[in-house]
C-alpha cells in the first residue's frame, strides 16, 4: 500500500499540473487576446489610406517607410536661411516675406457718398476707374515688387521638408529692418521709420508715391507635421478627397489623435501584455513539468513558455503580416532551441 506521504506527493504533483495547465491556457488567451487588438487596429489605421507612423521628434528615416504618413514634431531648423539679396535683409526664418506699398489715392463709397484718400497700398490702382479721376491720379506700377524668399533646407526632427509644407506653416512676426545694413545704392533713397523701410523725406506725412518696404517671416515654434515619407523628406500625400492638402501643420506637440481624430484609440501596454502572456506561460510550463524529468528545471520552462505563445502569435499575424508574424516564429525557433538544449543535456546526464 502507498504511504500517506507518497500519496500527498503525488496529489501535489497533480495539482502543481492543473494549475500550469490552466496558467498555460491563460497566457494562450492573454496573448491570443492583445494580437487580436493589434491587428484591428493596425487594419483600421489602413482604412484611412497610407500606414500611419507615429515617429515623434525622435524618428529617422528608415527603410520601409517609403510612402508611409508619419507624424513628426520639434522645433523647425533652418539650415540655409532665405535671405533679400537686394535690401540685405536675412533671418533665421523658413519663409522670409518682403511687403512693398505705395502712397496712392483710394476711392471710397459709404452710403452712396464716395470720397478720396491717400493710403499705404500692396498694389498699384488705376484711378481711371474712379468716379472722379481729375486730381486723383495714382503712379501706376511699383518700382519695386514684393517677394517670397524661402530657406534653402528645413529640417523638422531627422527629416527635411518639401516647400509646399514649410510655406504653410503658421503665424508671421516683423522682421527688425537695420539701416545700417543697407547697401549704398539704396540708403541714400530710404530711411528706416516705425519698423519699415520710406522713401519720404518726412516719414510722418508720407507723399504720393512714396513707397514702404517691411519684411515679415515665419516665427520658429514648436509644430507639428503630418505628411508622406519620402526618403528623408517628408511631402504631401494624395489628398484623400478635393480640397485637401495631403499633409497638416500644427503648431505645438500634437499627439496622432490630436492630427488625425478618426483615428481609433491605440490599444494600451501591448508589451506589457506580451510580457505577462509570457510570464504565465513559462510559469505554466515550470508548474506541468512538477514530478517529471525537468522538474525544477527553470530554463526548460523559459524554452517551452516562449515556444508555445510566440507560436501562437506568429500563426495569428501569418495571414496579415508576414513580416511581423516571422520575428514571432523566430522566437518561437529560439525558445524551441532552448528546450531542445536543456534535454539533450539531461539526456546526456542520465546517460552517464
Amino acid at each position: 500500500m502507498r504511504s500517506t506521504k507518497t500519496t500527498n506527493a503525488i496529489g501535489l504533483a497533480w495539482g502543481a499540473r492543473t494549475a500550469g495547465a490552466v496558467l498555460m491556457l491563460c497566457a494562450l488567451g492573454l496573448i491570443a487576446w492583445n494580437e487580436r487588438r493589434v491587428m484591428d487596429y493596425s487594419a483600421a489605421v489602413s482604412r484611412h489610406g497610407a500606414p500611419v507612423l507615429d515617429l515623434g521628434g525622435a524618428g529617422r528615416p528608415a527603410a520601409g517607410q517609403y510612402g508611409s504618413t508619419t507624424r513628426v514634431s520639434g522645433l523647425p531648423q533652418v539650415v540655409d536661411a532665405p535671405r533679400d539679396n537686394e535690401f540685405n535683409v536675412r533671418s533665421n526664418t523658413p519663409v522670409l516675406v518682403r511687403h512693398v506699398e505705395m502712397f496712392q489715392w483710394r476711392e471710397i463709397t459709404v452710403a452712396g457718398s464716395t470720397h478720396y484718400e491717400m493710403d499705404w497700398v500692396d498694389r498699384p490702382i488705376d484711378a481711371t476707374g474712379f468716379a472722379k479721376p481729375a486730381g486723383h491720379v495714382n503712379p501706376g506700377a511699383f518700382p519695386i515688387q514684393g517677394r517670397q524668399f524661402e530657406a534653402g533646407e528645413v529640417r523638422l526632427g531627422n527629416f527635411r521638408l518639401a516647400t509646399e509644407i514649410v510655406r504653410d506653416f503658421p503665424g508671421r512676426v516683423d522682421v527688425p529692418v537695420d539701416e545700417k545694413s543697407l547697401p549704398a545704392n539704396l540708403s541714400a533713397t530710404f530711411t528706416a521709420h516705425d519698423g519699415a523701410l520710406v522713401t519720404s523725406s518726412k516719414p510722418d506725412r508720407p507723399r504720393l508715391g512714396d513707397l514702404r518696404v517691411s519684411w515679415e517671416a515665419i516665427p520658429l515654434q514648436d509644430m507639428t507635421v503630418l505628411a508622406r515619407i519620402d526618403g528623408d523628406t517628408l511631402v504631401p500625400g494624395t489628398p484623400a478627397q478635393p480640397g485637401d492638402a495631403g499633409f497638416d501643420v500644427q503648431v505645438g506637440e500634437r499627439s496622432l489623435l490630436d492630427v488625425l481624430p478618426a483615428l481609433p484609440e491605440p490599444p494600451a501596454a501591448v508589451s506589457v501584455v506580451r510580457g505577462g502572456a509570457y510570464l504565465l506561460a513559462i510559469l505554466g510550463a515550470f508548474l506541468l513539468a512538477c514530478g517529471g524529468r525537468f522538474r525544477r528545471d527553470a530554463l526548460f520552462a523559459v524554452g517551452v513558455g516562449v515556444v508555445v505563445v510566440s507560436a501562437v502569435a506568429g500563426a495569428m499575424w501569418l495571414a496579415g503580416d508576414a513580416m511581423t508574424a516571422s520575428v514571432w516564429l523566430l522566437f518561437a525557433v529560439l525558445g524551441a532551441g532552448l528546450a531542445i538544449w536543456r534535454v539533450q543535456q539531461r539526456t546526456a546526464r542520465a546517460a552517464h
